[in-house]
């Protein structure tokens, strides 16, 4: 029995495309954007990163796998909506506790299937992400466009997400204190962190330096997050004062504020990069790792050259900046998730090198 649509996304340049609606309702204007990843989907709809997001999955069938207790990135998923060429609301698994509709319903994120996402998907690669309206389907195209107009996505997406108290997360056996700023975390690099041996403490995105000082860390961290790394300039100043002090790890998010507080430009890209299967070279040792990404701005390549950073990664795809480094300082980041899960774990190492930063600070400190 044909079913007729409910739901639809209107797109700013006057596009339209119907489907059918699950999860929560209402309507939502968000950034349209595209992901890569062949499974995953719970993780990426708990990922912080996709705050006032609408992802577009180019794997055709979600939610299949249900919602599991241990997959999370974050207690309270924030992304804008999803959209989906099928949905599965019969899950198959042992480990499945509620389905995709289910968890999407109780924290108010809609969503769309029935879209023709390779239709969707180039016209977000020819033309750019862009301001979307998730909407009923009697919405006419002339009224979601009056919308689409009045409104502005939100500025505040890292204060959003950032956690509001200083949380510790203890590992197995403590090597290392490692204080990680919050701009959005993933709770797989607590994770990460936690099994090479660092006792992690998780602060507010917006913690002065005096206060990081005072919890006299061995490294300090930079998380992911959502939206633009100049919209936290307290942040990328807090950085800039801690640079030379400690040494610094950033990802994702934490890469561009990192690069930003060393006086180097960021930009937007036209889609973004976002999916379990990027190519990435190191510079390093010439070797190709296939990288997990989140991420709509890059560092500036010209801006780093009067700086102290030098370019460590590089994207294969588009030749954009995937890490850079200051050894002087101590500080290093990349673009990409080497926590990622599920995804690639090629780049897992780097983790390793923040430990023997700090294992190298630490025997500075006592000579």
């Amino acid at each position: 029995m044909l079913r007729n649509y409910d739901r639809k996304v209107i797109l700013e340049d006057g596009q339209e495309y119907y489907g059918y609606g699950f999860g929560g309702s209402g309507e939502r204007v968000c950034e349209i954007v595209f992901n890569t990843s062949m499974a995953g989907y719970q993780e990426i709809l708990s990922d912080p990163s996709y705050t006032y997001q609408a992802v577009v999955m180019t794997y055709p069938l979600i939610g299949n796998y249900g919602m599991a207790n241990d997959d999370y990135e974050s207690d309270k998923p924030s992304m804008g909506a999803l959209i989906v060429r099928e949905y599965n609301d019969e899950p198959s698994n042992f480990r499945c506790v509620m389905t995709l509709d289910e968890v999407m319903k109780k924290h108010g994120i809609p969503g769309i299937s029935g879209i023709d996402t390779r239709k969707l998907t180039r016209s977000i690669r020819d033309f750019g992400s862009r301001k979307a309206l998730i909407t009923d389907a009697e919405t006419s195209l002339s009224k979601g466009l009056e919308i689409l107009k009045s409104r502005e996505i939100p500025k505040d997406a890292v204060s959003l997400v950032s956690t509001k108290k200083v949380n510790e997360f203890e590992p197995d056996e403590e090597r290392y204190h490692v204080v990680a700023i919050d701009c959005g975390m993933k709770a797989n690099i607590v994770r990460s962190l936690n099994k090479i041996g660092c006792r992690v403490t998780v602060v507010p995105y917006d913690t002065k330096c005096d206060e990081i000082r005072s919890m006299k860390p061995d490294g300090v961290f930079i998380s992911n997050g959502p939206g633009d790394p100049e919209d936290v300039p307290e942040t990328i100043n807090t950085v800039r004062e801690l640079i030379g002090n400690y040494p610094i790890f950033g990802i994702c998010l934490g890469h561009q504020i990192l690069s930003l507080a060393y006086g180097a430009k960021t930009y937007k890209l036209k889609f973004g990069h976002r999916g379990g299967n990027h190519p990435v070279r190191n510079l390093r040792n010439n070797k190709i790792e296939i990288t997990s990404q989140n991420h709509s701005y890059a560092v500036d390549t010209e801006s780093i050259e009067n700086t102290p950073l030098e370019a460590t990664h590089i994207n294969l795809l588009d030749n954009t900046i995937e890490g850079v480094s200051c050894m002087r300082d101590r500080a290093f980041s990349v673009q990409y998730h080497p926590e990622s899960a599920p995804g690639p774990q090629d780049s897992a190492y780097l983790f390793d090198e923040f430990v023997d930063m700090m294992e190298d600070y630490s025997d500075a400190q006592k000579r």
